[in-house]
């Protein structure tokens, strides 16, 4: 019998904190963060971390536990959400993966191999430096000129997997995008219920501002100041995160505070805009619009718990 699983996902802000305690209570359910950042000690402010006290007893996995010059990726995010899940299970619990990185989950869901090569490094290296040097744009039309798919699905900021892509090209000769295409095409191992939490645009945009505000009032340029203090650079996958790479343009003299506010709220506003067209491409997935509910959240979680049947046994 497949084990069962829970993703609860949806775009940045849309409240997918609240309501993953409120299912993990009534399922008896422990958390594992599917959140590029909030693996990262250090980094509270600026990913949004839940708190302690948020958390109301319910384990969390995948939060707090690398330092920031530490590297973070799909692949070591699969190695480590897998022994959570072990850990989960022993206890007779279900696992339910909450957060937006769309990548990250899909990867887990349907056990996605990545051929990840750890031998020869010298092209990894030689890509990098050509990022440094001619910038991410330029390294993004290389993967353009091989896999015209995989450049419009990646973002060209997001160096680390244009890299990935361009490397994959390289070793295989294979379009990562269409290896990606058949491994998404694999039967799940697990017998799955994948929630997406939404809400009307207009007032997810009003939510992100709002939150990149209480971040500045929370102390986010202070908390980038003592990162760069602990000697975190622009190069650290960590550092090159939603509001942490532009607070530090403006510590580094590159930009106002007022443009870095800017720069924040418009791009995590594009963020969230991505993370929608991924999900919708998604397959055997579960819409929750939160307009559609009133906004009432005792209403969402009934909805959830009643689409439960079959999944959890």
């Amino acid at each position: 019998m497949k084990k069962p699983l829970v993703v609860l996902t949806g775009p940045t802000a849309v409240g997918k904190t609240k309501a993953s305690i409120g299912l993990a209570k009534a399922i008896g359910g422990e958390i594992i963060s599917a959140d590029s950042m909030q693996i990262y000690k250090h980094m509270d402010i600026g990913s949004a971390k839940i708190r302690q006290d948020e958390m109301q007893g319910i384990p969390h996995y995948l939060v707090d536990e690398l330092e920031p010059w530490e590297e973070f990726h799909v692949v070591r995010f699969q190695q480590m959400a897998k022994k959570a899940m072990e850990k989960i299970y022993s206890h007779h619990h279900i696992p339910i993966i909450v957060g937006g990185t769309g990548f990250y989950i899909q990867a887990l869901l349907y056990d996605i191999d990545f051929s990840e090569n750890d031998g020869d490094l010298s092209y990894r290296h030689e890509l990098e430096e050509y990022a440094r040097t001619y910038g991410n744009e330029k390294l993004h039309e290389r993967l353009l000129d091989v896999d015209p798919n995989a450049a419009k699905e990646i973002h060209a900021n997001n160096v680390k997997r244009v890299i990935r892509a361009l490397e994959f090209y390289y070793q295989t000769g294979e379009r990562i995008s269409e290896h990606n295409e058949k491994e998404r095409q694999k039967e799940s191992p697990y017998c799955f219920k994948y929630f997406v939490l939404n809400d009307d645009r207009q007032n997810l945009y009003h939510r992100i501002d709002q939150r990149v505000d209480q971040m500045l009032q929370d102390g986010l340029v202070e908390e980038v100041a003592h990162l760069k203090e602990m000697g975190c650079t622009r190069e650290m996958v960590s550092m090159q995160g939603l509001g942490y790479k532009e607070i530090l343009d403006y510590l580094e003299g590159a930009c106002s505070i007022e443009e870095a506010i800017y720069k924040i709220k418009r791009d995590t506003r594009h963020f969230a805009k991505r993370q929608l067209t991924w999900f919708k491409r998604e397959r055997q997935v579960s819409w929750i619009n939160k307009k559609d509910y009133n906004y009432d959240e005792e209403k969402i979680l009934h909805e959830m718990i009643k689409s439960l049947e079959g999944v959890i046994c």
